[in-house]
């Protein structure tokens, strides 16, 4: 047979995930020769070999890539004649406009795993072993194509063994470009709050560690995606020293286990669960409690009864975790309000007042990200937080071929979304934008994505209301850039992720779209939050929405669930919670309500109101804590005999103070709050089986941050399954605002234009 050259091109996640190798290792057990080199777009492999051999080589490739890789599409062709005297890996070009998904970071996988636990191992110990299939990627990046002299390990110069393995087809770390040992890589200390070191031997520190945390004290230690803050989870004094020492009074901490075994021994694990915690991703993930525990659970998540569970992401975790054997608190090492803390300097700085020792490295984190949090509902995923292991990437070929686009997303539970090629990078939450900190972190992070892709935007997005800090960024670039600047209703944007997520665009169905959550500036000036949307012919209507009630005292109405019980109440009934106010704060808000001319159609707040008039919260300590309580209440409860607070009831608008008037005339009756509880989000979720039929919609897309919740999902999955409905809800983003800045995207690509 005549030899051909022949060119593949193969696109997706396919660098910094061992695919170079791979591919050399099977062109030498097939005896081809050629080259293979990352470029721009991905991988690009050139062979000269015969026609029946190239379409082995690819069908093997396409059917059992790297086990971390993802292959989106790919390119085979027949090209000029070359001659190759064997097969090499040739180095990435230099000075490319990138067009590639950006690598996640990895959780550390299980042959390195048994590789830090074994004495005869050269790595024994090495808190920082990776390979080709695990380890940092995107957190220590600077530039792409992914090389080791584009990352934080660029100053690392790897020694003669680690170099050997390097050039060593047959070694699995053949082409690692994060490869490092004992001897030539990341250097562990370990240092007491008052800046004293203590040890730099990395055996040492970690039993050192160990010992500290059972002896009840705080660690802050640095993994390769930022500071986590650790304790003994076991210890209820040292939980509650962290939580004053945090700030951080009544939100739950996520808990670190050695192994899923240990996980078992606490909780009851679907398949699913245990999937996603053994991942790549590895997640904290949300977990129903057991009766018995060894862990501390009423202080951990109190009046709660889920725990976020999560195992070790990185090597130095998983060494720490096999010296203390007891599951610890782990959680985001910052100060409260302010993003996590990569730094050495900053951490020791600004947090010795909650840690009593530092275990630092000195490997530089470019992208800082915390840590994602997933749960399962009905069998499937919903994200509540995408950060470690999913960000920056959203893999997806629905997009339109423009770029040069930055969507700024939202103010709380920021992120931004970029088209600076033919991808979508969605960027890692950060927090809430009203934190000099976050706002600092988000606007450095946009100009350091920007410099990976030498992408200067042409249009900006913003959301409609105008004081959020993400437009007000917006609005700066804009005018530096001379870019177009495009203002996108914070409603319509959330509709429009979850039309983008399942690409309803074309859909030739009218899409019933449901947008719930605590705050949005609406076209008519009310804050918005309870909407009802119909989409078809590329056009968003709004159709309904819940009933308007006042706005009272601005931010203070969301932290305090009182509040808007009290602008939900009809006067008459007033005067039966004045109780929860003290009298000056009864007669402010009341005066307010006869002047105010702001209103809302909030079911975030409708969820507070329901929260206190069952006495369960009346002033939140964390955002959302309220809706979460309510939640737990009605999960508790036996759901046998509920009540629709709307049956029998037509209605154009859903009536938000019929409800509230249903449910405090039942709990006046001496019905149990648990059942209650149920029977309201069993009535909001009727609502939208109601409205869905009303318009005609076989097709229901929900987002919004209330559509987190656990219990209204499940009703509405049976619900819709029962009414032959399609539902559709955001699964590969969070329904809250994370989701924003890709729902501004997909409205301006898919309605605006």
């Amino acid at each position: 047979m005549s030899a051909k050259t022949f060119k593949i091109q193969i696109k997706g996640r396919v660098q910094g995930v061992g695919f170079r190798p791979f591919v050399f290792k099977l062109a030498q057990q097939l005896n081809i020769n050629g080259c293979v080199s990352n470029d721009a777009e991905g991988v690009i492999v050139k062979m000269t070999t015969s026609t029946e051999k190239a379409i082995i080589f690819l069908e093997t490739v396409l059917k059992n890539p790297p086990p971390v890789s993802i292959i989106s599409n790919h390119k085979f062709e027949e090209v000029s004649t070359q001659t190759f005297k064997d097969f090499s890996i040739v180095a990435s070009a230099t000075n490319q406009k990138i067009n590639i998904p950006l690598t996640p970071d990895f959780a550390i996988c299980n042959e390195c795993k048994k590789e830090i636990k074994d004495v005869e191992n050269r790595r024994y110990g090495y808190p920082f072993t990776t390979c080709v299939n695990c380890g940092p990627r995107y957190a220590i990046t600077t530039r792409f194509p992914f090389e080791r002299v584009h990352t934080s390990l660029s100053n690392f110069e790897m020694c003669t063994t680690c170099e050997t393995e390097y050039k060593d087809p047959s070694n699995r770390r053949f082409h690692s470009q994060t490869n490092g040992c004992n001897d030539c890589g990341i250097r562990l200390e370990l240092v007491e709050a008052d800046d004293s070191k203590v040890t730099i031997d990395k055996q040492k520190i970690l039993q050192k560690t160990a010992e500290l945390i059972a002896e009840g004290r705080i660690i802050a230690i640095k993994n390769t995606n930022g500071y986590v803050l650790c304790c003994d989870a076991t210890n209820p004094e040292v939980i509650e020293q962290l939580r004053q020492k945090k700030k951080r009074p009544n939100k739950a901490f996520a808990v670190l286990y050695d192994t899923i075994e240990s996980v078992q021994k606490d909780f009851q694990l679907t398949g699913q669960e245990e999937e996603l915690l053994t991942s790549t991703v590895a997640p904290i993930v949300i977990l129903e409690n057991t009766k018995e525990t060894r862990i501390a659970t009423k202080i951990i998540a109190p009046s709660l009864n889920q725990t976020g569970v999560l195992l070790p992401s990185s090597s130095l975790l998983e060494l720490l975790m096999d010296v203390v054997k007891s599951p610890i608190v782990c959680t985001s090492g910052n100060i409260h309000g302010s993003p996590i803390i990569s730094e050495n300097e900053v951490a020791q700085s600004e947090l010795r007042e909650i840690a009593d020792y530092f275990v630092h490295h000195n490997l530089p984190i470019q992208f800082p990200q915390d840590d994602s949090v997933v749960k399962i509902v009905e069998g499937k995923e919903i994200i509540l937080r995408r950060s470690r292991g999913y960000a920056p990437n959203y893999l997806t070929d629905y997009i339109q071929n423009t770029s040069g686009i930055l969507a700024m997303g939202a103010h709380l539970k920021s992120t931004f979304s970029l088209v600076p090629n033919a991808h979508i990078y969605v960027s890692q939450y950060f927090g809430n934008l009203n934190s000099y900190d976050v706002s600092e972190r988000y606007e450095k992070t946009i100009n350091q994505q920007l410099n990976v892709f030498n992408c200067m935007p042409k249009t900006v997005l913003i959301d409609a209301h105008p004081t959020y800090q993400s437009s007000i960024i917006g609005n700066k670039l804009a005018r530096k850039w001379n870019a177009e600047l495009v203002e996108i209703q914070h409603h319509k944007a959330h509709f429009a992720s979850v039309l983008g997520e399942y690409e309803l665009f074309d859909s030739e169905e009218r899409v019933l779209g449901v947008v719930w959550d605590g705050t949005g500036y609406g076209d008519d000036n009310a804050i918005w939050g309870g909407e009802f949307f119909t989409y078809e012919n590329h056009k968003i209507e709004r159709v309904s929405h819940f009933e308007y009630y006042d706005w009272l005292a601005n931010d203070k109405m969301a932290q305090e669930p009182r509040i808007a019980l009290l602008s939900l109440l009809e006067e008459k009934n007033r005067c039966y919670i004045k109780d929860k106010f003290s009298e000056i704060e009864f007669d402010l808000y009341t005066k307010l309500l006869r002047t105010n001319s702001l209103k809302t159609s909030s079911v975030g707040r409708l969820f507070d109101a329901v929260t206190s008039a069952l006495d369960i919260k009346d002033i939140n300590t964390f955002e959302a804590e309220a809706p979460m309580l309510l939640e737990n209440s009605a999960m508790t409860y036996s759901k046998s005999y509920y009540i629709d607070f709307l049956y029998n009831v037509d209605y154009d608008i859903v009536p938000s103070k019929l409800i509230i008037e249903a449910l405090v005339k039942a709990y006046g009756k001496g019905f149990c709050k648990e059942r209650l509880a149920y029977s309201f989000i069993y009535t909001l979720a009727k609502s939208v089986i109601k409205l869905s039929q009303k318009y005609n919609a076989t097709v229901v897309a929900c987002s919004g941050g209330v559509f987190q919740n656990s219990l209204l999902i499940s009703i509405l999955e049976k619900m819709t399954s029962i009414e032959n409905i399609d539902l559709k809800i955001n699964r590969k983003l969070s329904a809250n605002d994370e989701n924003i800045s890709f729902g501004q995207l997909m409205y301006y690509q898919h309605i605006k234009n």
